[in-house]
């Protein structure tokens, strides 16, 4: 699914067009880029979506991010909730953006809608930000089990090695040291009976 497109400033507006025909931009709302995360990831592209009213393909983001084969067996599991949650945002803020006949409500009502909007926005943001955080903490707990790993096969090897070298020496080398010595201590005791003269 290709990513969509945003202007390059640092903060970007998005407003409703419908609102801005009438003179007004009753859906404005200043997003600053960071918020929106790296172009091209999972909270980019539906943040991006949903801001310029495209919620068909930012819930089909979404459904695509769920099915799509994780490398982590219970990752599906832990952001099938939020996954789910952040799909009746969008819902949600559809239905605040096209809700009909915005125009004859009172200012009072028409200030709650722009404020359950910007609720369901930042509501959205956060359930995004914690199926990223779940990915990235599957992430390093994979790479910790893994170094945990690698560091068992090392220690056992260094072990393994450490026997063997001490095998070789109580084995081979100790006999062989023993044979050598009781040589040297007879030819010792030999000499020195053959100096005494006994």
């Amino acid at each position: 699914m290709a990513a969509p497109a945003l202007k390059e400033t640092s903060e970007v507006t998005i407003a409703n067009p419908d609102a801005q025909k009438d003179g007004e931009s009753f859906f404005e709302m200043s997003v600053d880029r960071s918020e929106l995360g790296q172009p091209g990831s999972l909270r980019f592209n539906i943040l991006t979506w949903v801001l310029d009213e495209r919620y068909d393909q930012a819930i089909e983001e979404l459904k695509d991010f769920l099915e799509r084969p994780s490398d982590y067996p219970n990752f599906k599991e832990k952001i099938r909730r939020f996954v789910h949650h952040s799909t009746d945002l969008i819902y949600a803020i559809k239905a605040k953006r096209s809700f009909p006949g915005i125009n004859s409500l009172t200012r009072a009502k028409q200030q709650e809608l722009r404020e359950k909007f910007k609720e369901h926005y930042k509501e959205l943001q956060y359930s995004i930000k914690m199926i990223e955080k779940i990915q990235s903490d599957l992430r390093v707990q994979d790479a910790r089990s893994t170094i945990y790993v690698v560091r068992a096969l090392w220690f056992s090897a260094v072990a393994i090695l450490g026997l063997a070298f001490w095998l070789e020496i109580v084995h081979g080398l100790a006999s062989t040291s023993l044979l050598v010595f009781d040589e040297l201590f007879g030819d010792f005791a030999n000499w020195l009976v053959n100096l005494t003269g006994l």
